[in-house]
């Protein structure tokens, strides 16, 4: 089967400062400040070090760790918005990124006015956005409130339309952060349904999430990163088991 993305000692540092600088240090020196350490061995934290790994269409890599063990590092450099230190990486298809639902939505204008917008921004034409309109807001269980500002929203009706809107853009790759908590429970299960059905129909997935259940159901192949590295790689019940454990060993662990 194609790999569509493949990681081969995949790295990304970035410059580690003592003193934060204050604004005009900032400003003036920062950029000075940071070839220099790049040169000179200057002090940097390893987000992501030497990481290497393949995803095959149409599979669902799970990726677990605790805060800050370099997941949202990793996908920043998967979808584009971050680049390597070293290493390389190969992404071959579209993008779609399921992360900070709605972002680009504003709220001065109707429901209907964002998908348009939204859409658009995640590939649809007008026309293949207008042929979806429909279905996406039924998916989105807001059909009373499409025709208002989203300022008027709730928290909940603005992430179950933006949700809604992403998972019809006919995605290649879906890159997923902590999403299918959007909505009540019911919500979460439709949810939950429809990306096991774009997975179903051949779209490759990668999907962080603390929700270690959720990672099991849907996931093929798990990673466990910590400090930036993979500790481990493998079946989802095993790698979430000894995540488990090891979460565990450490919390009993006596305070030294």
């Amino acid at each position: 089967m194609e790999t569509v993305i493949e990681a081969i000692n995949l790295t990304k540092r970035y410059p580690s400062f003592k003193n934060p600088p204050g604004f005009k240090e900032w400003i003036l020196k920062l950029p000075f400040r940071v070839f220099s350490n790049a040169g000179n061995g200057g002090s940097v934290f390893t987000a992501v070090n030497r990481v290497n790994l393949k995803v095959k269409k149409g599979e669902c890599l799970g990726i677990i760790g605790k805060n800050g063990a370099g997941k949202s590092t990793l996908l920043s450099l998967l979808l584009g918005t971050s680049y390597p230190s070293e290493g390389s990486l190969y992404v071959r298809g579209k993008r779609t990124p399921l992360l900070e639902l709605g972002g680009g939505f504003h709220p001065d204008l109707t429901g209907r006015e964002n998908v348009y917008m939204a859409a658009v921004l995640l590939g649809l034409t007008r026309e293949e956005t207008e042929e979806q309109m429909e279905k996406i807001i039924e998916f989105s269980e807001i059909e009373s409130f499409i025709d208002n500002p989203v300022r008027t929203y709730s928290s909940g009706m603005y992430l179950r339309l933006a949700f809604s809107v992403a998972i019809r853009t006919r995605p290649e790759i879906l890159i997923i952060d902590e999403i299918l908590s959007v909505g009540d429970e019911s919500f979460q299960k439709k949810s939950e349904n429809a990306i096991l059905s774009l997975i179903q129909n051949g779209v490759t997935t990668v999907f962080v999430s603390h929700n270690l259940e959720a990672i099991k159901k849907i996931s093929n192949r798990v990673i466990w990163l910590e400090c930036g590295k993979i500790l481990e790689e493998g079946d989802p019940g095993e790698v979430v088991k000894n995540y488990l454990s090891a979460s565990i060993k450490k919390q009993n662990a006596p305070a030294s």
